[in-house]
């Protein structure tokens, strides 16, 4: 099966209730993991590739690491910039094969987010390629991008800027953050907001960017091998099954696939010292990441005997 839109996914999820899981990608185990999960699940798939996964692995090895996924999974699957902060930058991915582009103007005035996503929206659309845009910043960091703050999506704004570039997403921030902290006292999520958007733009599929629930299992286990992953915290789960019933069809997780790698790695060293061949600790770490997707799948996402 070749790589696919996000377009009938996000039809399907956003009449469905449920989201689709776009998962970041750095190496083979990772993907692997992934793909095995989806397998189990019989779920669509959204794997993207960061600024610094392009860096790290070389945006041609991930693409060919892709095309030998497609030839061993009967799975629906789209290959995603994420966090393109140029059009140059989206324009090579498209080039280089991916359906799907991010152009994050975020950190741009609000008329020149306006007219980068546009740039982005007609080079992408004359060769079939699907566009999310970003409106309001999210606190954190991840590779490149980094703010000190939460700024939230504005409605009304949300929708002039839809109309105004003709993107086909919008990641959205209602307060969701990057990274392994997102919340230091108790988790809060603006649901209002989330409806108000929703119900401005609808039938129109909403992002979420930094999902990822820091499962308390794999912080420990980090912890209790050497690590030192202190006081993070991240979205509760309900709350993105929530988000899901209310036109978000993708949510992004990254930080908890980091942690669950690290995590198995980490006790893998510790319980065997003497053992110093990569296979047998990122045997276990690619097992790590193929149980807590398919667990997001089935109990967060939604997800599940949906292709």
């Amino acid at each position: 099966m070749p790589l696919t839109s996000p377009k009938e996914m996000f039809n399907a999820a956003y009449h469905g209730g449920y989201a689709i899981g776009a998962f970041n990608v750095n190496n083979m185990e990772i993907i692997q993991g992934i793909i095995q999960a989806g397998e189990a699940e019989k779920s669509p798939l959204i794997l993207q590739v960061s600024a610094g996964a392009r860096k790290y692995a070389g945006q041609n090895y991930i693409y060919k690491l892709m095309e030998a996924a497609l030839e061993e999974a009967d799975l629906p699957m789209v290959l995603h910039l994420d966090h393109g902060q140029t059009f140059e930058i989206c324009r090579d991915v498209i080039e280089g094969g991916f359906t799907s582009v991010m152009i994050d103007g975020s950190h741009l005035p609000f008329e020149e987010n306006i007219a980068l996503t546009k740039q982005v929206v007609e080079y992408a659309h004359d060769r079939g390629v699907w566009v999310e845009a970003e409106l309001g910043r999210l606190a954190g960091v991840e590779d490149e991008v980094s703010s000190e703050e939460n700024v939230y999506t504005e409605p009304d704004e949300a929708v002039e800027f839809v109309e105004r570039t003709g993107c086909d997403s919008l990641a959205i921030a209602i307060g969701t953050s990057h990274g392994a902290y997102k919340f230091k006292g108790e988790p809060k999520l603006d649901f209002e907001r989330l409806d108000k958007i929703t119900a401005m733009l609808p039938n129109f599929p909403l992002v979420l960017h930094g999902a990822s629930s820091v499962l308390p299992e794999f912080v420990d286990m980090a912890n209790q091998y050497g690590g030192k992953v202190a006081d993070a915290k991240g979205v509760p789960e309900d709350f993105l099954r929530k988000a899901a019933k209310s036109g978000v069809c993708k949510i992004n997780i990254d930080t908890d696939i980091r942690l669950a790698m690290t995590a198995v790695i980490r006790k893998f060293f510790q319980e065997n010292p003497q053992e110093f061949d990569p296979r047998k600790y990122l045997g276990p770490a690619r097992q790590a990441v193929k149980d807590m997707v398919q667990h997001k799948i089935k109990n967060v996402l939604g997800s599940s005997n949906r292709i």
